[in-house]
C-alpha cells in the first residue's frame, strides 16, 4: 500500500480468527486506519490479496461522524442493518442496542452532544452483530459507565473485533491478541495488551542486539576495505560492493530503530505561587432550563482547591463538569454564592472541541500567533521547527494548514501550544482522545513533573490514575462527590458502598421474612452426576489448552501460505473447540448449583 511516494505497508500479511479480541497499535501516521479500510474493502491494495470467507460482515466505527439533515438517532443506527435486513420487523434490533445506550430513538443527531453521537455511531456499528467488528477510538468523548459496559459487551461478543484505543485499561480488559504496526510491518502479540509492553521490549532489544552485531560485521569489512592492497582490492569488487550496500542498510536500520525509541524530552513544567488557596467555591448554586424542566447541575457547591491540588473530574456527559470548568475559568457566573480565585492565577486550558485552533493557520502561526520563527518555551526562545519536532511533527508541516492534520496530531499541536507556558494553572479537558501510545506515556511524564495546580477532566481510567491524586465525581442531579487517591482508588470505595447497601437491604429484607419450617433432610446427587461434575473441570482445562495451541499456530501470518489445510483444520477446530468449552462450562455451573442446593 503506497501514497504517492510514500510506503505505508510492504509484504504486510495477517489473519484475523473467529472470535479474536485484537487491539491495533501503532504511531500516528502508522497506517492504523488504512488497515482497517482494507479490512472493508475500501482500500484497493498496490500488491497482494485480501480474502475474506463469502459472506463474512464488517462492522466499522469511524472516529468521523456523517448524517443526514434532521435525521433522527433511529434512521441512522436502523441504516446500519444489512439491506435485506431494513424493513419494520428488525426495528428490535435498534431499540435493543438503544435501550443500555441510554438513547432516545426520536432525538435528531443535530442537537446531540459529542458523547450522544459518539454512542450513536456505536449503536449502529453493533446492530447487525457482524462477523468482524471495527472500532476505532471507541472510547472517545464517552462516559465511563458507557466503557464499562462496551468492556462486558465486547467480552461476550461472538465475532471478531479489531480496536485502536488509547485506553490502556479499555485494551487490557478486552483484547486477547495485538497487532503492532511498526515502520510498515506488523507484528503479532499473540496474547493480549496486557503482556505487550513486555513482548515488545524483548522485540526492540533483539532488534538493538541484531543492529550491533551488524555493526561489527561492516566494522570488520571496511578494516580489510582500508588495509588491501590495490590488486586484492580488484579481485574482490563485489566483496567491497556489499560491504557499501550493507553499509548504507544498516544507516537507514538504524535511523529507523533511533526513531521507533525516540521519546519526547521537555523541560520540567516548574511553578510557584505564592497563595495556598487558588480558588474557592462557597454555596454555588446553578441550574439550565431543559424544556419545561430545570435541571440541577449544582446544588450549594463548596469546594475548595489548594495550590498544587492534582484533580480529575469524573461524570457523565449533562452532569456539570464543563459547567465546573466554565465558572472556574470565569466563562460563566452562578445563579447563587461566590467563586473566589487567587489574583496571581494564571490559566492555560486545553479545550477538547479545540477552538484556539484556527484551520485556516499554519501550524507555525499557531505557535507563533504574532510573528517572529521563535516560541518562548518557559521562558527559553525555541524556534518553532525544533519545538514542532519535540511533539514528533516533520519541520516540513510548519507551513501546513491545520485542517491538514489528523485529529491526534491536532491534539499534539494544542498540547505543544498550551505546554510552551502552561502557568500556575493548568486545566486538561479530555487531553488524551486520538492520542498515540508515545504521545500518552509522554503527557503523563510531563504532568507527573508539574508543580503547579492541575485539572484533569477523562475517562482515560489509567491516564487518572497515572497523573491525579483527587477524584471529583459529578453524579448528576446536583450531588457531586470527593474522593482521595486516583481512579482505582474511587472504584474501590464505590464497590465498598455497594456491596455494604445490597447487605444492607439483604439484612432488612432477612428481618422481614417468616421463620421457615425445618427442611427436609436432602437427597444426594445420582453417581452419574456426580461423575460428570467431577470431570469437567479436566475437560475444560483440556479445551483451554487445546484452544492455547490453537491461537499459537493460527498467529503465524504465514501459515496460510505454507500450509493451507493446516490453516484450514485448524481454524474448524478452534471455533468448534471454543463451542465445546462454552458447553461445558455451562454445564458445570448448572451441576454445580444443583451440587450446592442438595448440600443445603
Amino acid at each position: 500500500m503506497r501514497y504517492a511516494a510514500r510506503t505505508v505497508f510492504e509484504d504486510l500479511s495477517f489473519n484475523i480468527q473467529a472470535g479474536d479480541k485484537i487491539c491495533l497499535i501503532g504511531k500516528n501516521g502508522a497506517g492504523k486506519s488504512t488497515l482497517m479500510n482494507i479490512i472493508t474493502g475500501q482500500r484497493e491494495l498496490d500488491g497482494g490479496k485480501n480474502w475474506k470467507l463469502p459472506g463474512i460482515s464488517v462492522g466499522y466505527l469511524r472516529q468521523e461522524i456523517t448524517y443526514q439533515p434532521n435525521q433522527t438517532v433511529y434512521d441512522y443506527v436502523f441504516e446500519g442493518l444489512k439491506d435485506e435486513n431494513q424493513d419494520e420487523s428488525n426495528a428490535y434490533k435498534v431499540e435493543q442496542i438503544l435501550e443500555p445506550l441510554e438513547l432516545d430513538t426520536t432525538d435528531i443527531m443535530a442537537s446531540l452532544s459529542g458523547g450522544q453521537l459518539r454512542r450513536v455511531a456505536l449503536a449502529r456499528s453493533l446492530v447487525e452483530q457482524p462477523e468482524i467488528l471495527l472500532l476505532d477510538e471507541p472510547t472517545n468523548h464517552l462516559d465511563l459507565d458507557v466503557i464499562e459496559w462496551l468492556e462486558k459487551y465486547i467480552k461476550a461478543y461472538r465475532g471478531a473485533v479489531v480496536c485502536v484505543s488509547h485506553d490502556k485499561t479499555f485494551l487490557t480488559a478486552i483484547s486477547d491478541k495485538v497487532f503492532w504496526l511498526d515502520r510498515g510491518r506488523l507484528r503479532t502479540c499473540p496474547r493480549g495488551f496486557a503482556f505487550f509492553e513486555e513482548w515488545q521490549t524483548l522485540l526492540l532489544e533483539q532488534e538493538e542486539r541484531e543492529l550491533q552485531n551488524r555493526q561489527k560485521i561492516v566494522d570488520i569489512e571496511v578494516e580489510w576495505a582500508s588495509k588491501g592492497v590495490k590488486a586484492r582490492r580488484k579481485r574482490n569488487m563485489s566483496r567491497l560492493d556489499k560491504m557499501r550496500v550493507e553499509r548504507e542498510r544498516l544507516k537507514n536500520d538504524k535511523a529507523s530503530f533511533r526513531r521507533i525509541m525516540t521519546k519526547i524530552e521537555l523541560p520540567k513544567l516548574e511553578h510557584e505561587g505564592s497563595s495556598k488557596i487558588v480558588a474557592e467555591f462557597y454555596n454555588v448554586c446553578k441550574t439550565f432550563t431543559d424544556g419545561p424542566r430545570e435541571k440541577i447541575i449544582l446544588d450549594k457547591f463548596n469546594f475548595r482547591i489548594i495550590r498544587g491540588d492534582r484533580i480529575g473530574i469524573l461524570g457523565k456527559n449533562g452532569s456539570g463538569k464543563t459547567t465546573f470548568l466554565n465558572l472556574l475559568l470565569g466563562l460563566m457566573e452562578p445563579d447563587m454564592g461566590k467563586v473566589k480565585l487567587a489574583r496571581d492565577l494564571g490559566f492555560s486550558y486545553f479545550d477538547q472541541k479545540r477552538k484556539d485552533l484556527d484551520p485556516t493557520d499554519t501550524l507555525w502561526k499557531t505557535l507563533c500567533p504574532n510573528g517572529g520563527d521563535h516560541v518562548d518555551v518557559m521562558g527559553k526562545n525555541r524556534h518553532v521547527c525544533g519545538y514542532l519536532r519535540d511533539f514528533m511533527f516533520d519541520p516540513a508541516q510548519a507551513t501546513q494548514p491545520v485542517s491538514t492534520l489528523s485529529g491526534g496530531q491536532k491534539n499534539r499541536l494544542m498540547l505543544a501550544k498550551v505546554l510552551a507556558n502552561p502557568g500556575s494553572f493548568l486545566i486538561l479537558d479530555e487531553p488524551t482522545n486520538d492520542l498515540d501510545m508515545e504521545t500518552l506515556d509522554m503527557l503523563e511524564e510531563i504532568l507527573s513533573n508539574y508543580t503547579g495546580t492541575l485539572i484533569v477532566v477523562s475517562h482515560d481510567r489509567d491516564f487518572l490514575d497515572q497523573t491525579v491524586t483527587k477524584i471529583l465525581a459529578f453524579e448528576g442531579n446536583g450531588k457531586v462527590e470527593g474522593y482521595i487517591g486516583g481512579y482505582s482508588d474511587y472504584l474501590e470505595v464505590r464497590q465498598n458502598e455497594a456491596r455494604e447497601e445490597e447487605m444492607e437491604t439483604a439484612r432488612k429484607s432477612a428481618a422481614l421474612k417468616p421463620v421457615q419450617a425445618e427442611k427436609k433432610p436432602a437427597q444426594k446427587l445420582s453417581y452419574k452426576i456426580q461423575y460428570e461434575l467431577d470431570n469437567l473441570p479436566m475437560r475444560i482445562a483440556g479445551l483451554e489448552k487445546e484452544i492455547r495451541q490453537l491461537e499459537n499456530s493460527l498467529a503465524d501470518a504465514n501459515l496460510y501460505a505454507r500450509q493451507p489445510e493446516n490453516f484450514q483444520k485448524y481454524s474448524s477446530r478452534l471455533t468448534l473447540a471454543k463451542s465445546e468449552l462454552e458447553q461445558a462450562e455451562l454445564r458445570w455451573l448448572e451441576l454445580a448449583e444443583i451440587s450446592a442446593q442438595v448440600a443445603n
